[in-house]
């Protein structure tokens, strides 16, 4: 009788088949992972290079103002505010008592250069009034107040040691042929003051208080009140329609 030995092969030869059959699954099912695992990474790197990192703002100083919007008992100034060397004074930054630096000569040689300008253009202005001690700011500032109250007197003039006159670069502009205008809104409805608004940049001035910035500036519009900071910036606000506060980056 004989004896068979074949089935024993093919089951081990089947027996192997389906093991090397795991393994290539296998294989695949980590190549598949991977290839996943890669581009997740990659997705996230991706995300990671576009992300723009967010600018942290500086927090804003909070302090107490009284009703006309200078700071509670702030305490006297020891020396003149400056940013990228550009002189602010209002009623967030004021001036030391003692700070007398005159008329700025600059300030005058431009205002000639304007007035030149515009007696081309038919109007000829005058620098009415320009700077001011820290004295002078205290006796105009108390006839203010003592006729139209503190409150209202706030609006439209500095307290000593506040004024931008102190700085010697303020220049107060009007029509020499119509003075009864002079520190008056009127004269901004006029040839001359329109004439004015439109054309001071370009020889340094800005117009300090314009219209509708009362609560950036500290102070009601002054269509005669200018101030000078040379004619890049100058040229730089008029364009942007901005003021000295928002230019700097600084409160009123």
């Amino acid at each position: 009788m004989k004896k068979s030995f074949i089935r024993f092969p093919m089951l081990t030869l089947a027996a192997s088949a389906l093991l090397l059959a795991a393994c290539g699954n296998d294989a695949e099912e980590k190549k598949t992972t991977e290839s996943e695992q890669t581009t997740t990474e990659k997705t996230t790197e991706d995300n990671t290079a576009t992300e723009k990192p967010v600018e942290e703002k500086p927090a804003k100083e909070e302090v107490e103002r009284d009703a006309g919007g200078y700071i509670i008992d702030q305490e006297p100034a020891t020396e003149v505010k400056k940013v990228d060397g550009v002189v602010i004074a209002n009623k967030r930054f004021p001036m030391p008592g003692d700070y007398a630096p005159g008329e700025s000569a600059d300030a005058r040689a431009a205002f000639n250069e304007l007035n030149k300008a515009a007696q081309q253009a038919g109007y000829t202005f005058n620098a009415f009034s320009t700077y001011r001690s820290y004295d002078r700011q205290t006796e105009l500032y108390n006839n203010y107040v003592a006729k139209d109250g503190q409150e209202a007197a706030d609006r439209y003039s500095a307290r000593p040691g506040f004024s931008e006159h102190q700085t010697g670069l303020a220049f107060d502009i009007g029509e020499t042929s119509n003075p009864n205008d002079y520190a008056s809104n009127r004269f901004g409805k006029t040839e001359a003051g329109k004439w004015l608004a439109e054309h001071a940049h370009d020889y340094g001035f800005i117009m300090r208080y314009p219209d509708g910035k009362e609560e950036i500036t500290g102070y009601m519009y002054e269509s005669w009140h200018f101030r000078y900071v040379g004619k890049d910036i100058a040229t730089e606000i008029y364009n942007n329609d901005s003021t000295l506060e928002e230019y700097l980056g600084v409160e009123g």
